[in-house]
C-alpha cells in the first residue's frame, strides 16, 4: 500500500496508534491494574507506548520484517500472501519488543511477583501474541488499509509533466 517514505510513516503511525490503544487496554485488563488508574495515567501510557512502538516499528521491526518477507519462498504476486506474511512478521517482532514495555508497566503498577523474569516475559509474550495477531489480521490491518486508501492515497495528487 504505502509507496513512499512519507506514506510508510503515515501508515505505520496509523497502525501503531490503533494497536497501542487496543493492546494497552488489553494489558490493563489482563494484568490487573492493582487498583484504580486515573485517566491521566492511561493517557501517559498510551503516548509513551505509541512513541516506543513507532520507533521500534520504524527502526527495527519494519525493515527486518520486509527483508524476511521478501526472502521467504512464496507467491508474492498475490496481495493476500504479502499481507499475511507482513502482518505475521510484524506482529511477532512488535510483540517481542513491546512485551518488555508491558513488563515495565506491570512492574510500575504492581510489581513483578513470583516467577523468574524469563517465565514472566514468556507469559506476557504469549498473551500479547494471542491478542495482537488476530487483532492485526481481522480488525486493525483491514481498518487501517481502508482508512489509508480512503484518506491518504485519495488525496495523493498526480503530477502530469
Amino acid at each position: 500500500m504505502p509507496t513512499t517514505r512519507k506514506e510508510n510513516l503515515q501508515f505505520g503511525m496509523m497502525m501503531c496508534l490503533g494497536m497501542v490503544i487496543v493492546m494497552t487496554f488489553y494489558n490493563l485488563v489482563m494484568n490487573g491494574a492493582g487498583g484504580p488508574i486515573h485517566v491521566k495515567e492511561i493517557l501517559i501510557e498510551l503516548v509513551i507506548g505509541f512513541i516506543i512502538a513507532l520507533l521500534i516499528e520504524i527502526c527495527i521491526v519494519g525493515p527486518c520484517a520486509k527483508k524476511i518477507v521478501f526472502a521467504l519462498p512464496f507467491d508474492k504476486s498475490k496481495k493476500v500472501n504479502m499481507i499475511i506474511a507482513m502482518a505475521t512478521t510484524m506482529v511477532i517482532g512488535m510483540v517481542f519488543f513491546m512485551s518488555f514495555y508491558g513488563m515495565a508497566m506491570m512492574y510500575l503498577h504492581n510489581g513483578l511477583h513470583g516467577d523468574s523474569f524469563v517465565t514472566i516475559y514468556f507469559s506476557v509474550f504469549i498473551k500479547n501474541f494471542i491478542m495482537a495477531y488476530p487483532l492485526q489480521l481481522i480488525i486493525m490491518g483491514p481498518l487501517v488499509r481502508f482508512i489509508f486508501g480512503k484518506f491518504v492515497l485519495k488525496n495523493k495528487g498526480v503530477n502530469v509533466a
